[in-house]
């Protein structure tokens, strides 16, 4: 997910120290200016999905068919990723060490690394992943089929915090608005890539 900035979008991932093709030709296609099209299609979609109705039934409906669709497709495919940039992200059970899947929403950071906000819906509780990353800041993702282990740091800083959230607003209007509606602060994680993974890892 190689020497490219991840712009136009929930981790092309490359450190200083990682070499840039690691993660570019997974990210292929998601740099430049986004397609009108695409725009319109989020500003439209957007709204919708923070309505009453869509919270109700998207935490219930849409992860399941996420992963049924997942293990067909090898994670080429995200119902997710037709209007933003997505990928599934393992991390390892913060209190049974089992591993855990969870798609999510992406947006490049500008600097080859990936930034996900814990939104949830907007429901009152962290979602179980960012307690796995916590626990364990080592993890995979999935991304058009190719893996990549990460390391997750959570971003801490108001500044860092208040840069993030512009650019993953700047990705789909109106985010935010959930960690307003969820009453808590939205844990946000930069994801750094350490290295592709091969079959089998």
């Amino acid at each position: 997910m190689p020497g490219r900035r991840f712009v136009a979008e929930h981790a092309a991932i490359v450190t200083a120290r990682a070499k840039p093709a690691l993660v570019a030709s997974a990210w292929k296609g998601q740099n430049g200016a986004m397609p009108t099209v695409t725009q319109i299609v989020r500003r439209v979609i957007a709204p919708l999905s923070r309505t009453r109705a869509f919270r109700a039934i998207g935490p219930k409906a849409l992860p399941p068919f996420e992963r049924l669709l997942t293990r067909v497709t090898g994670g080429k495919v995200q119902v997710s990723g037709l209007l933003v940039p997505s990928l599934i992200l393992s991390t390892a059970g913060a209190r049974t060490g089992e591993q855990r899947e969870s798609p999510l929403m992406y947006t490049p950071d500008g600097h080859g690394r990936a930034l996900v906000a814990g939104t949830s819906f907007a429901r009152e509780k962290h979602p179980a992943w960012t307690y796995n990353l916590m626990k364990n800041a080592d993890a995979i993702i999935t991304v058009k089929g190719r893996r990549l282990s990460v390391r997750a740091t959570l971003i801490d800083d108001e500044g860092e915090r208040e840069a993030a959230w512009q650019r993953i607003e700047r990705q789909w209007p109106g985010y935010r608005g959930y960690e307003r509606d969820s009453g808590r602060r939205v844990r946000i994680f930069r994801l750094q890539p350490v290295k592709e993974l091969r079959p089998g890892e």
